[in-house]
């Protein structure tokens, strides 16, 4: 398993085309997860700060209801999540880190469009309240992982912080219903001092 966290380090990296930081978060009774953090590149977006879980494909995400899990098969994901260079934030990487270590500690299999409840803020500030305490999956911009058959390709999905508003309205509406509204509303979800969206 070591050998698809390495492969998964090295496509990551390739993708941004730099060092990243990095801090690994342990949980009692689960694998350590590590939350690679990557500035911005030079071609790309200014500002924009890219938080890349390493861990979650470790193992295949299995449905908890089925009586054998296959230790080879079932898709693998790890987590990103963007936001515009939120400062002296603390607590994020221990949230990424949670959200990737769910589906080893809960069953949970992690797929675009799921909405995540962490039931807390994501980061704490020194300067301002942090609103969001959910994050809604999608499809991510790094391109799947493919691995030496029959493993399933590693796919990278992203984390859009949610604000408890936001969450409740996605379980009433979708997730597509509350990406239109972020459009209608031009909010930019890569802010971490956005407001929530307001829809209708």
């Amino acid at each position: 398993m070591t050998q698809i966290l390495e492969q998964v380090r090295a496509h990551v990296r390739a993708h941004f085309g730099t060092e990243p930081d990095s801090a690994s978060v342990t949980f009692l009774g689960a694998e350590p997860i590590e939350v690679l953090r990557f500035r911005a590149r030079a071609n790309g977006p200014q500002g924009i700060v890219h938080y890349v879980s390493l861990g979650c494909s470790r193992h295949p995400m299995t449905d908890p209801t089925k009586m054998v899990a296959d230790p080879r098969r079932g898709p693998r994901a790890e987590i990103v999540l963007r936001l515009r260079d939120p400062g002296p934030v603390t607590g994020l990487a221990r949230s990424l880190a949670v959200l990737a270590a769910t589906p080893a500690v809960d069953g949970v299999v992690l797929e675009a469009d799921a909405l995540i409840d962490l039931g807390s803020p994501i980061w704490t500030s020194p300067t301002r309240g942090v609103p969001f305490t959910a994050v809604l999956l999608g499809h991510g911009d790094i391109p799947d992982l493919t691995l030496e058959s029959p493993l399933e390709p590693v796919t990278f999905l992203s984390a859009t912080p949610l604000t408890a508003i936001e969450a409740a309205w996605v379980r009433v509406k979708g997730a597509e219903a509350m990406r239109q509204a972020w459009r209608n509303d031009g909010v930019d979800v890569l802010d971490p001092k956005r407001h929530a969206a307001q829809p209708d």
